[in-house]
């Protein structure tokens, strides 16, 4: 296939992206539910769990809830969860932190990031938010130990609230009863499911005007086999549809039919 369908519909604009400004993404209930849990977590200095499943938005519901907090007012850490041991996070948030110290014992590192949140929170008068992505890839031992992070003055002070979020597994792991002490900070929870066909009708004729796109271009067959085809998920959906707009242009057509949908998802997993 080739990709000048950006010429061939006279598109401003690559079509479907993932990399959105913050006004350009698609205000959804679904969004402003965990911007609302977000803040809510963030105001109480608790941890919040957003789950869904792989392509559903996690990622994008994180950045679009993470900028609107106000800038002078919060400093957010963000890393993206591995399986590897406890340390490895340590270095991960400290090196987020800036902080660069010769110390890389398990004691020494929560020292470390905790004399950072302390210096931000009675230092500079700002919250500090730590923001988890993938953590369902987190191992149990270090789910055991990741609550020690929010305990500042005999755990008397909520100066670091944590959103972790990752697949619907991480609700069971949270289960086990060595993650009690981290299950029970948790104070919200969200879970992002695939959008309904209204949904996708609306997500498709958002990013088009986006890419400079005003009148209809997927016809409602399209749309359906769309929705068919993703399940609702958003990064599916944008695959799906931007590898339509690509067969359409091939087959020198002016829209893009349920034929040209269904060419695109025999393509992508």
């Amino acid at each position: 296939m080739n990709s000048n369908y950006q010429t061939y519909f006279g598109l401003t604009a690559e079509p479907f992206k993932s990399d959105l400004r913050q006004d350009e993404i698609l205000h959804t209930d679904e969004l402003r539910s965990v911007k609302k849990r977000f803040d809510y977590a963030v105001r109480l200095g608790g941890v919040a769990l957003i789950t869904g499943d792989i392509g559903s938005g996690k990622s994008t519901a994180l950045r679009y809830a993470s900028d609107a907090l106000r800038a002078s007012e919060h400093k957010v850490f963000y890393v993206t969860a591995t399986s590897g041991p406890i340390l490895e996070l340590y270095r991960q948030i400290s090196d987020e932190m800036g902080i660069h110290a010769t110390g890389r014992s398990k004691a020494a590192m929560t020292g470390h990031i905790r004399k950072e949140v302390r210096e931000i929170v009675e230092g500079k008068r700002m919250k500090a938010v730590l923001v988890v992505d993938e953590a369902s890839l987190l191992r149990l031992d270090v789910i055991a130990e990741l609550h020690t992070l929010t305990q500042f003055n005999k755990d008397s002070k909520p100066w670091l609230p944590i959103i972790f979020a990752g697949q619907s597994m991480l609700v069971d792991k949270l289960m086990y009863r060595t993650s009690a002490p981290l299950a029970s900070r948790i104070v919200t929870r969200s879970h992002l499911e695939g959008l309904n066909l209204d949904g996708v009708k609306l997500y498709i004729e958002h990013h088009l005007r986006l890419a400079g796109i005003q009148s209809p271009l997927f016809e409602d067959a399209a749309i359906t086999a769309v929705h068919q085809g993703s399940g609702g998920l958003l990064r599916k959906s944008n695959h799906i549809a931007r590898g339509a707009l690509m067969a359409a242009t091939q087959a020198q057509s002016k829209t893009v039919n349920a034929d040209h949908v269904r060419l695109a998802a025999t393509e992508i997993f």
